[in-house]
């Protein structure tokens, strides 16, 4: 179990230190940049999920104006 908190501490310092160092080169403070990534993240999650929503119904939709009928008298 030990072994588990050395890995989520030495995993958590050097996630943080990429942020912080980014945030140093760009000149802004590594708070804002922390949550640029969470809410990019957040829209990107949405987003494909949207798209996914929108081609489900563009196929529903599609199957309820085109059917295949197998003969005339299936009117």
């Amino acid at each position: 179990m030990n072994f588990i908190y050395h890995l989520k501490y030495f995993f958590e310092l050097h996630g943080f230190n990429v942020l912080s160092r980014l945030a140093d080169r760009l000149g802004m403070r590594a708070k804002n940049v922390r949550l640029f990534f969470i809410y990019i993240s957040f829209v990107t999650a949405g987003l494909s999920f949207g798209i996914y929503l929108t081609l489900a119904f563009l196929l529903k939709l599609k199957d309820m104006i085109y059917t295949k009928r197998s003969s005339v008298f299936d009117l």
